[in-house]
Order: structure tokens, then sequence, then C-alpha cells
């Protein structure tokens, strides 16, 4: 592929395939619509907004709908198994002889036939492939009509370790950074923007210009899945945080940080915000359909949007584009319908758009158009409140209420049947008003992110992606976001010394997807890795000291056989007696006989209470020796079980071993607080209210400290320094 490019001085980059470059006023530009003559859009001194309102007329209402699709999951090569199959010429990957970067047939289809032009980059092989297959995917497109880029958007992927709640990549080739809860235990907004700002360079180098993040819910549930990917449960602290990621990602050094070509669009989600879902069911699913406000405290889960995302303090301005969550928020909606927050004209349309003026992309959540799953415990069901509807209706109601996209819809007839159900009810002159409303915000962010200009990529610009200097940045974080809760004199571990590792068991359990994984047996840690700090040895009574590695505890809140059960923060079963009787949320076509979805009285188990035999079998084994309990928490939990027993205990929210082991050697020094409060016991979890900021009682230990929101230790005691003071508990 040879790639012609043409530098304006003091202007950007012109690369072009196949579109002529014309040179006017002894500039260049991209002729994308080959008519030779310099159009409004493809004129760069003019304004995004300017270009992408010239451009949005001259779209057909087929090309407007192919805008408004946001494609399934994507991944580079394409394999011909699994819930996304794809093809090469008809045949499989591997059948094909294909280049792993190459297109697929199904990926052709959407570009030309449906017009998407938004794309969502989930597996990647090697990130080498990525610039390979950005070049092919906008050589595709620039031969069509208008020579329309395709822009690629990325869920969070560079996390050091695999997050089980949502479908991600996991970090592939990227620089490693903890996990969202472990970026807010840094309690350090200016690190946060430092590491928007790398992955915005490591984005760009792949070819994605929009980052399907922040995730600003504020996680006052601690029993939600997705709880960890969030910046913690003080309003005022994700705020800061959602604030420093978006200037970070949005902001081009080489413009001045103003929007430019090295900039993301940053899609922070989940408007009104996710965290509040009743007794900590998500909403992906339709048994945790319902968000709730029993606490009476809505306003502290707008707070990150309203004087966060919406206020950066870079010349952005604001977040690009909001993502509304699934969920039904019971009772927000004054005329009292329960509807899924993008089906909601009141949530959508009176809140975000009228009340607090956001004029950015709205874009729903993947999967809400359709139709729903005879099966309650399904992963498919998500058109809460429309599920009467035919999936034109759905779309219709959505676009109503003032959303521009939708996530995960590759099918452009709906969208059509939709502006045709339109044309008839409001006429055709502004249901076409209505499409060019959304091309606008929709063009504009592609237009800031300069891909009609130049979206090609030098293929060998992925050598940045996880270099040393991003890498060494990333590992520094780690260090920081580690949180030790408990220390009897045993860390820091400065001598080599023979370490014993127990293995983990996990018992089977529904994933992600709703359906079974196996038994596994999982090692406690990579010997090879330890053995760079320590002797590892297979029998404890060899040992000087014990490492057990644990999880938080694995639970869910609904089977098929047993309904509606507790999701539990233990290790040991418990039977849910301070429950609801009455839940908050109900109503659903599945559940008329009986719509309560209470489980007072019932028993939670989780898969892994292996993991607090560990702990407790090591200890007994090793009685007169120290025993350190490194804890990786997906959620905050209840440690009362194991704490009693444990010398140390460390809580890691998303780093890599080797970070772990560096701070139990002494060559890092822990500083990380807490961004949740740790609970006393499973009573005052279910006696807490969704929505309520660090409203429970948290864990007193044996030496009488209070595993509360900010509280951590370094090696001289407890951390009580200007990150404590500035982020004080709400009332």
């Amino acid at each position: 592929m040879k790639i012609i490019r043409r530098q304006n001085k003091n202007g950007p980059s012109i690369g072009s395939v196949h579109a002529p470059i014309i040179e006017k006023d002894g500039l260049y530009f991209k002729d994308l619509e080959g008519t030779g003559e310099l159009l409004p859009y493809e004129d760069w001194r003019l304004s995004p907004t300017e270009r992408a309102q010239d451009l949005a007329k001259r779209l057909t209402v087929e090309e407007i709908a192919g805008l408004m699709m946001y494609s399934s999951h994507q991944s580079v090569p394409a394999r011909a198994f699994g819930r996304f199959v794809s093809t090469y010429g008809g045949k499989t990957f591997e059948e094909s002889g294909a280049e792993p970067s190459d297109i697929t047939d199904q990926q052709k289809k959407f570009l030309e036939t449906d017009h998407v032009r938004h794309v969502l980059l989930a597996g990647l092989e090697n990130t080498a492939y990525a610039a390979k297959w950005n070049n092919n995917l906008q050589a595709f497109v620039e031969k069509l009509p208008h020579g329309l880029p395709v822009n690629i958007s990325s869920d969070p992927r560079n996390g050091a370790s695999r997050a089980g709640a949502e479908y991600k990549s996991g970090g592939g080739q990227t620089s490693k950074w903890p996990e969202g809860l472990g970026i807010a235990a840094t309690f350090d907004p200016a690190l946060c923007e430092e590491y928007a700002r790398i992955i915005r360079c490591e984005y760009r180098a792949m070819g994605i210009a929009t980052a399907l993040s922040p995730q600003v819910d504020v996680g006052t549930d601690p029993r939600w899945m997705r709880v960890g990917d969030t910046f913690g449960a003080h309003p005022d602290l994700v705020m800061d945080m959602g604030r420093a990621y978006c200037d970070g990602m949005q902001s081009d050094p080489d413009n001045d940080g103003n929007w430019g070509s090295g900039s993301v669009a940053a899609m922070a989600k989940h408007w009104p915000g996710g965290g509040p879902c009743e007794a900590g069911r998500d909403a992906h699913y339709a048994f945790g359909k319902f968000a709730v406000h029993p606490g009476g405290r809505a306003d502290d889960h707008l707070k990150p949007f309203l004087d966060g995302v919406f206020k950066l303090n870079g010349p952005t301005g604001s977040a690009a584009a909001i993502m509304p969550y699934y969920s039904i928020t019971v009772g927000m909606d004054p005329s009292g319908k329960s509807e899924g927050n993008s089906y909601s004209n009141y949530i959508i349309n009176d809140l975000l758009r009228d009340k607090y003026g956001f004029d950015g992309v709205v874009c729903t959540d993947w999967g809400i158009t359709g139709d729903p799953d005879p099966e309650i415990d399904s992963f498919g069901s998500r058109c809460f409140g429309a599920e009467e509807l035919t999936e034109a209706q759905r779309h219709l109601k959505i676009l109503s209420n003032g959303v521009d996209q939708f996530g995960g819809n590759n099918n452009i007839v709906p969208i059509l049947e939709a502006y045709k159900d339109g044309c008839e009810k409001i006429g055709e002159e502004k249901m076409r008003e209505r499409f060019e409303q959304s091309a606008v915000r929709l063009l504009t962010n592609s237009f800031r992110c300069g891909l009609f200009e130049d979206p090609y990529l030098d293929e060998n610009s992925a050598d940045i992606v996880g270099c040393d200097e991003h890498s060494k940045k990333g590992f520094e974080a780690q260090l920081k976001s580690i949180v030790m809760v408990k220390n009897n004199g045993v860390l820091p571990v400065s001598e080599r010394k023979k370490v014993y590792i127990p293995n983990r068991f996990v018992a089977p359990r529904k994933g992600f997807m709703r359906t079974m994984t196996s038994a596994q047996e999982v090692p406690g840690a990579d010997k090879a890795v330890v053995s760079k700090y320590f002797d590892p040895v297979d029998d404890p009574k060899d040992a000087d000291i014990g490492i057990v590695f644990i999880e938080s505890p694995m639970s869910d809140g609904y089977t098929k056989e047993r309904g509606y059960v507790p999701i539990s923060l233990q290790y040991r079963p418990y039977t849910a007696i301070n429950a609801r009787e009455q839940s908050i949320g109900q109503g659903d076509y599945r559940e008329k006989d009986n719509p309560n979805r209470s489980y007072k009285g019932k028993l939670g188990i989780t898969a892994n209470e292996r993991d607090l035999d560990i702990v407790l079998e090591t200890k007994a084994a090793m009685p007169e020796k120290p025993v350190i309990v490194v804890i990786r928490m997906n959620n905050p939990c209840v440690v009362a079980e194991f704490e009693p027993v444990a010398d140390a205990i460390l809580v890691d929210f998303g780093v890599q071993t080797e970070a772990m082991l560096t701070v139990i050697s002494g060559k890092a020094e822990p500083s990380g607080l807490l961004p949740v409060q740790l609970p006393r016991d499973m009573a005052t979890v279910e006696e807490h209210c969704e929505d309520k900021p660090l409203d429970m009682i948290p864990y007193t230990d044996k030496n009488g400290n209070s595993y509360d929101f900010a509280f951590g230790l370094n090696f001289s005691g407890v951390i009580n320094d200007e990150r404590v003071v500035k982020y004080k508990k709400p009332q």
C-alpha cells in the first residue's frame, strides 16, 4: 500500500491512498468527494462543527444511518469460532492464507453495504497488526462515497490484570497500569492524567481514536461486578479522576492541548450512574436491570459528570461522548415510567440534553435494541421497558430522546425502518433534520481527531506501544496503587528467603456471558517471577514465610434453580437474614407471578471459598512463621474471616505479581489508600443504601485499625497525608 503524504506549513499532514490531493492558496487538501474543487468539509481551516454541518447535508439517509451504528466487537485477526464468527474470502483465517491485518468479509459488508464507520476493536493478537489493519480499513473506505474515515474505538486495554466483569482484551502488549480502583487508590489525579496521556499515545499508534472510557460511575455498592473498573466510592475522587482522564485523552500537546491528530475522544460512562444497582446485580442481565436510590443520593452519581467530565481543565472543555447504562433508574423519571436509561426521554432529553446542556455524542450501551431472550438468566435481554416494541420502534424511541448512536449494532435495516416510521409521525423534513443533528455530532469527533486529513499510520508506529518508557511509568503506578492494610512487623522482607505459595482452586461458576466455566486449579504465583525475589518451596514446613495470593469472593446474584440469591462478599456461605423483604425494583414480563426480587433468608455461596481455606491451612502449617496475604480485590470484601491469622495483608487492585513482590521485598514502599470501605460483615452490606457513598460500618482489625475509605499503611505506620485530608468522607 502506497500512502501519499503532503505536509502543510503550520497545518496538518495530508495522507491519502486513493483520494486526490489538491492544492489551493499554497496549501494541501484531500479531495474526498472527487470533484476537483475544495468543498467546505474538505477544508481543514474551518472548524470541525462547520465541516460536519456541510458534510451531513451531503449524506444520504442510509449513510447517516451507518454513522449511527457502532460495530460489534472485532478481533485482529478474526476467528471462525466464538461469539463473533468471521471469514476471509469465505474461509476461516487459518484456511484462507490471509494476513492477520486483512479485512474480513463481514467487515467489508458492514463498511460498504451498511455504511458503518465506528468500529470497536476488542481482541488484538499483536499490536504490530493494529496499524496495518487500520490502514487497510481506511484505504477500503476512502474509495467509497465521501471518503468517510473509520473511527476505531476500544474498551480499556492497558489493565495489568484481566478484568472478568467486562468483555475486554486484556493488556496485550500495551503498557500495564492498575485497574480503575488501583488508579483511584493512588488518590492522585495528576497520575491519572499522565496515565491517560500515555495510553492516548498508544491508542493513536494503533489507530484508535475513541476510548470507551472513563467509567465514572460512583462505586457505592460493593457487590457490583464492575466496581473494580470505577474510580472508587467517593464522588469527589471519581469526579477529579474522570476529569483528569478526559483531559489526558483529548488534549493534543502538539496543538496547545486542544483537539488534534493526537487526540482520542473520550466516551464517559455510564449516565446517570450505574453504581447503585439493586443488591449489586448488574444490568447487563435482566435479573439486574434496576438501579435504585434508597438513600436519595442521585446527585452524588451525577456529580462526576456535571462537575467532572463536563467541566475539563483543558481547552477541549468536555468529554466528547456519553454512554448511558442499561439500567432502569427507579424513581428518577417523575412520570413514573420504568424504562432503560437510553429509552427514557426524561433521563436523556430532559436531563442530559436540556437541563445540563450536553451536546456531544450520546451512544447506547451495547446490544439494547434486540428482542429479549425468553430466559431471564441470559446475556441478551437489555431492551428494558421496551420489550413490547419492534426493533424499529425501539430505535425510533431512542433517537427521539436525543441519542445518536447504537452500540453493538451492525444492521442498518431497523434504523431505516425507524426513519420511515418517524417520517410518518413528524414529517420527512423534521426526521431528516433529526438525522443530520446526530450526523453532525458524530462527524465532529472524527474531524476533531484529524481522521479526514490523514487516518493512515506508519506501520512501525506500534513500536511506541508498551515501550520501555511507558511500561516503566505503568509499573510505577502499579506500585503506588498497592494498599497495605495490616503489617505486624513482617514487611518488608528484605532478605532472600524460602517462600511457600499455595495453589488456588475455583469451582465451576457462571461466566460473564452466562455460560458455565469449568473448575480451575490456579497457580498462586508464577514461580519464575517469584524466583527473582525469593526461593519458592513446595512444603510450608521448609519455608521461612508464606505468601498466599487469593481473590475477593466470586459470587452471583441469580441462578436458574434458586432464583435471586445474595451476592456474597465473604467466603463462607451465609444466610441473608438482613436483606429487604420487598425489592425496590419490580416489574418484568417474565416475573408476573412473583415480581418480588428479594432473597431474604436465602443462602449466599462463592466459587472460591477455597481461598479462605488456603490462608487458614497455610497458617496452621507454619504457626510460628509469618504469613502474608495478598488479595486481588475485584470487589470490596469481608476480610474478617482471615485477618486474625494474617501477619500482613496487601490489597491488589489490578497489578502484576512482580509489582507486589517488589513491595513485599522492600524495593518499594506501599503508599496506596483504600478508595472504598472494607465492610465489617455482610449484615452492614445488606443494610446499606446502594446509592449512598461510604455508608457501611468498616472492619476493624486486631490492631485497632479501621479499614475505612482512605486508610492505608506504609512501613512506618498509618498514612495521614494531604490526600487523606483532601478527600473527607461525605456526610
